[in-house]
């Protein structure tokens, strides 16, 4: 288990990740479109690479790390991306991350997901904080974090070296009382 409930929202299943799922995340994740937008997936991205992520997720959600949700849609459950939280229990905080696969880009999936996931964080896990990046120039991912109502906290350069390059992020957070403010 990654997740600890099921969430749900109009068109979307999030659930905790499955064994039979790991065909899917491999091809899905293993678009090159798909590791060049996010700090930790490889590319190729092999069916090892999913076991494993599988494997420490399950570890650091029963440690209280982290709760990693599979997302799929709700009409036909087909999975088309993961949503979650690496969670910083001393400091009541935790990193929201996403990635959704090609097919399924310019559907509003990851703002819907990651929407569901932040309720849940700060509802349910009582976080103070969440906070979020994405690499400069992804301007999907900055929109969907404005949308979420993340504001922008500031650029860390050359942060991440990824593929022979380094690489700025840039930094957004949601603290529970501006989530509180905006229900």
């Amino acid at each position: 288990m990654t997740a600890p409930q099921e969430l749900r929202t109009s068109r979307l299943l999030l659930r905790s990740f499955e064994r039979e799922d790991i065909s899917a995340i491999v091809r899905l994740a293993g678009a090159r479109e798909v590791a060049a937008t996010t700090v930790n997936i490889p590319h190729p991205y092999t069916e090892d690479h999913a076991r494993s992520f599988l494997a420490h997720g399950q570890d650091d959600f029963r440690a209280g790390r982290s709760a990693i949700f599979v997302i799929a849609i709700a009409q036909h459950s087909e999975l088309c991306g993961a949503v979650g939280l690496a969670i910083v229990p001393a400091h009541q905080r935790a990193e929201l991350g996403y990635w959704i696969g090609c097919p399924f880009w310019g559907r509003g999936f990851a703002t819907e997901a990651a929407t569901a996931v932040m309720a849940f964080g700060f509802d349910t896990l009582q976080l103070h904080k969440i906070h979020a990046s994405h690499f400069a120039g992804n301007t999907a991912s900055k929109r969907v974090l404005e949308k979420i109502g993340m504001r922008h906290e500031g650029l860390s350069r050359e942060h991440i070296h990824k593929w022979d390059r380094f690489v700025d992020l840039e930094n957004y957070g949601l603290l529970m009382t501006e989530f509180r403010a905006r229900k």
